[in-house]
């Protein structure tokens, strides 16, 4: 889905390798798969040297240098030998000939087979750079962040429904791409992530909050590294900032100095995997309604609330939503509940122009139909022929699988 939201956008990809100081797969039979499944070339930048317990380090294909593999030690990077060219006899006194040599013949393999690095294919979103490396031991991620400071695109002109806002005018504007609950458990805050799209936020400043038609000042925005939390005096086009949201924020909310802005291009997936919410306390659920709203908003899953019953559907794109939601409500909310397979195979969101329709529409096939979140009409098929059948019946209701915030 990541890659799908990329690839709406023509969003630049930088693609990292990790954990090469474990066992795994063959790096070439990993960059096949990506070129399969993903449709995106890659053009390997550093190659890994071993792997697992054998990992002695990655070689760099455009400056023909070898980072050599050092764990780090309390959480500080320890600097490896660095070993210009492949043909260096420090390798042969590393690793004895016959490695060396094996390495030279695969490294050369690599060179002849994958595809040369270039700079407009990855702006287009065509061609990813790869790197190697083992995060956790902080070695191959000073390659990829150097590399995204030299190639990743400065902040591009956003479209809004009325204009395109280019980052360079002076007056603030930007968009919530993210809400995050319980970040910090003690408190029981909400963060809305921001994206500054233009001009510059000031601490302290006030702005409109578009969709409510508010001014809010803004006191406190947060910035973040890791687990790691900051207050931010400032912040620019391309900055990401955190406000503390009350319940007002939405994903896909504007904020600006006053002009009614609202920027596009935030995107809701049609859920592929589908579970009822079951309570194990029946009188908890009031917290169960709240915690899966709240959840839901989000983004950490979808809630689906059936016309004709009072059942609970959730809907996710992968399995460990689930999980993650059941493990949340627990933690967070004090909430045990079960997730149970129930009758739906897809979900799409429905519009029709003519009232008339779209009222004998509802009717017709109210069994099948939901709210999500929003309060926006979802239909909610129980097979894939059924969803087909259903639009051949009414062709003048449009079935979408993306859904604007």
């Amino acid at each position: 889905k990541l890659m799908e939201v990329c690839r709406l956008r023509d969003t630049p990809i930088i693609t990292f390798v990790n954990k090469m100081d474990r066992e795994g797969r063959d790096p070439i039979e990993l960059l096949d798969e990506v070129e399969d499944v993903l449709k995106i070339q890659c053009a390997p930048i550093t190659w890994p040297i071993g792997m697992g317990k054998n990992f002695k380090g990655v070689f760099d294909l455009y400056n023909d240098s070898i980072n050599l593999f050092s764990a780090t030690h309390g959480g500080k990077i320890q600097a490896g030998e660095v070993i210009d060219g492949l043909d260096n006899p420090r390798l042969d006194e590393l690793w004895g000939a016959a490695f060396a040599e094996d390495i030279r013949e695969e490294i050369e393999l690599v060179r002849g087979a994958s595809h040369e690095f270039d700079h407009d294919a990855y702006m287009r979103g065509e061609l990813t750079p790869v790197f190697f490396g083992s995060a956790i031991n902080n070695f191959g991620v000073g390659e990829l962040l150097d590399a995204f400071a030299d190639w990743a695109p400065a902040p591009l002109p956003r479209s809004t429904k009325t204009r395109e806002v280019t980052p360079d005018e002076a007056k603030f504007s930007g968009f919530v791409f993210k809400i995050q609950a319980n970040m910090d458990p003690q408190h029981r805050d909400r963060v809305a992530f921001l994206r500054v799209c233009s001009g510059s936020y000031q601490k302290g400043m006030k702005a409109r909050h578009v969709r409510i038609g508010r001014d809010v000042k803004i006191p406190d925005a947060i910035t973040f590294m890791a687990a790691d939390r900051g207050h931010v005096d400032e912040a620019y086009a391309g900055d990401i900032i955190g406000l503390h949201n009350h319940g007002t924020i939405q994903i896909g909310d504007t904020f600006t100095l006053g002009e009614e802005l609202k920027f596009t291009g935030i995107p809701n997936f049609a859920p592929e995997l589908f579970r009822r919410a079951q309570l194990k306390d029946p009188l908890k659920m009031k917290a169960l309604q709240k915690g899966l709203q709240q959840l839901c908003e989000e983004g950490a899953t979808q809630l689906l609330k059936p016309l004709n019953t009072n059942e609970l559907i959730l809907g996710a794109v992968g399995v460990l939503q689930f999980e993650v939601v059941a493990q949340r409500l627990k933690d967070e909310y004090k909430v045990e509940c079960l997730f149970e397979p129930v009758a739906v195979n897809t979900a799409r969101w429905v519009v029709c122009e003519d009232t008339k329709t779209l009222d004998e529409f509802k009717k017709k096939a109210s069994d099948n139909l939901a709210l999500d979140g929003a309060n926006q009409l979802v239909y909610i098929a129980p097979t894939r022929v059924n969803l087909q059948l259903t639009q051949e019946r009414w062709p003048d209701v449009a079935f979408h699988s993306t859904r604007e915030h």
